[in-house]
């Protein structure tokens, strides 16, 4: 804060001790050293706010960050979910029609293998013709 040297601060005391006397000498450092004292600690005190403010604002901006960050995050995974479900809403379809036509075609099967294992009528047109 302040250069001064030990001599500066020798002259200093023997000048206060011709001025003050040396009854009223240490009544008067005790009241120096006091308020030198509370001027360091009111420092110290706006130091510590100042620091707590500067945490605080650091504090905020990596918040800010990470709020970003999630919501990138979370905008990247709702793309990628939408990507995904897309093919696979076309899968699901592809594979409905496949199951459709494959009840179709067991369906035509059962119908021609009832047709195949019934006997055969006769036929009145064949009859007729014989006659």
């Amino acid at each position: 804060m302040f250069d001064i040297s030990f001599s500066e601060l020798l002259l200093i005391g023997v000048v206060a001790l011709v001025v003050l006397g040396p009854e009223r000498l240490p009544r008067v450092a005790r009241t120096v050293g006091h308020m030198f004292g509370r001027a360091q600690r009111y420092m110290n005190e706006v130091k510590g706010d100042i620091q707590r403010e500067m945490d605080l604002d650091e504090i905020n901006s990596i918040k800010k960050q990470m709020e970003e960050a999630s919501s990138s995050i979370k905008q990247s995974v709702n793309q990628l979910g939408s990507q995904i479900k897309d093919p696979l809403e076309e899968a699901r379809k592809a594979v409905n029609e496949l199951e459709q036509d494959t009840e179709k075609v067991a369906q035509s099967l059962a119908n021609n293998t009832k047709d195949s294992s019934q006997p055969a009528t006769p036929d009145n047109s064949s009859a007729d013709k014989k006659e």
